[in-house]
């Protein structure tokens, strides 16, 4: 690869973090210890949500979601970017979202969007793999981060309004959640095209 092929593209939160929360974090730390901390944190996000302790779960929740952003940052500019971890970074970003969907979905997120949600994600862990097999590059583009980044806010929205008790809250969750199944779609458009 010549030097033109190995420079990383940093997005505009990477140099927020590289001169903030990343300055904390010691060399030996890779990328993927946070994808793995994600992966296994988030049955705890699920646990807290399952016995309705939402206080504790949106923290949870948003720190575990938080790792995503460290990761992604961390891995771009340290340079420390690995095959093991495009893999395992949307899998545990599928994880943590669906699942936890899933389990709200149960008492107070409208099913509909729920579904979409879940079905969204499954296709895009299903389209990655099939990519993956027939050895194209695939690499998230803008509309699949402000996807994940309207996820996470709708979710934690959610887990905010049952937190305060402001049902009204629930409203603004769905309808975030609604523009992320809209740029989902977006996203896999753009995919298709770039692939």
């Amino acid at each position: 690869m010549t030097e033109a092929e190995t420079k990383i593209k940093l997005h505009p939160h990477d140099w927020l973090l590289k001169y903030t929360i990343l300055l904390l974090i010691p060399y030996a730390i890779k990328p993927n210890h946070f994808t793995y901390l994600r992966l296994a944190l988030t049955p705890l996000v699920l646990y807290l949500v399952t016995i309705s302790n939402y206080y504790w779960a949106l923290i949870a929740f948003v720190l575990v979601a938080l790792t995503d952003a460290i990761d992604g940052s961390l891995a771009r500019t340290r340079n420390q970017i690995t095959e093991l971890g495009k893999i395992l970074d949307p899998v545990a970003d599928k994880f943590l979202i669906a699942s936890t969907v899933f389990v709200l979905m149960l008492k107070h997120i409208n099913v509909f969007i729920s579904l979409a949600i879940i079905a969204m994600e499954a296709a895009f862990l299903l389209g990655w793999y099939i990519n993956k097999r027939k050895g194209r590059e695939v690499r998230v583009n803008v509309w699949g981060k402000l996807k994940m980044d309207l996820q996470v806010i709708g979710v934690a929205i959610l887990l905010l309004g049952l937190t305060i008790n402001k049902p009204l809250m629930f409203r603004y969750s769905e309808g975030t959640l609604f523009f992320a199944i809209i740029f989902a779609g977006l996203s896999l458009f753009a995919a298709e095209r770039t692939i």
